[in-house]
């Protein structure tokens, strides 16, 4: 079965591209198409997202497992064919090509064609100018919100109650210095 997947993203709007690759082929070639067509450098740690219908992230497939202690299973994009976790036309995914700032092309699977096959991956169309690469953390602003709220502003309730009940503290009182 082959699969085609759009890839986009919401820095550049104009670039899109069409990648079709066979459904037992591993994530780490859907990896290498997409950054191909997007000339970018293969020496990034990356990772897909496969998604939820509102985009929320839910198993990650990641470039190399980072020996993290979780009861979580890991999928390596060397090891894990497309079709063990992607089936359904209209699957959403995340490529996040640039940890540091988060940033990612998200995905859907377009189509799946039964009864076809491919040997390599196959980029089918490509639009538009991809976004950079990477972006130079000197220059990378996060978006901090402005807050002119004063504390007058905030009243007495922003404290929590004016009452407190002592027994609430009681159980700090039993901890000795040889406790911390």
């Amino acid at each position: 079965m082959v699969y085609k997947f759009i890839v986009g993203s919401e820095e550049s709007e104009s670039f899109k591209l069409e990648i079709a690759i066979d459904a037992a082929d591993t994530f780490m070639r859907l990896r290498n198409a997409i950054l191909e067509a997007a000339g970018f450098n293969k020496d990034q740690m990356d990772s897909f997202f496969i998604c939820d219908e509102e985009w929320n992230n839910e198993k990650e497939v990641t470039f190399m497992d980072m020996g993290t202690d979780s009861d979580e299973d890991i999928w390596l994009m060397e090891d894990t064919p497309l079709e063990e976790l992607v089936e359904d036309e209209g699957q959403k995914l995340k490529f996040v090509f640039d940890y540091m700032t988060d940033r990612y092309f998200y995905m859907r699977l377009k189509e799946t064609i039964p009864g076809k096959s491919l040997v390599d991956p196959l980029c089918q169309r490509k639009e538009g100018i991809p976004p950079k690469e990477s972006i130079d953390l000197d220059d990378f602003v996060p978006v901090i919100p402005k807050v002119d709220t004063t504390i007058e502003e905030l009243g007495e309730e922003f404290y929590g109650d004016e009452e407190f009940n002592e027994e609430e503290l009681s159980e700090f009182d039993e901890i000795s210095s040889e406790d911390l």
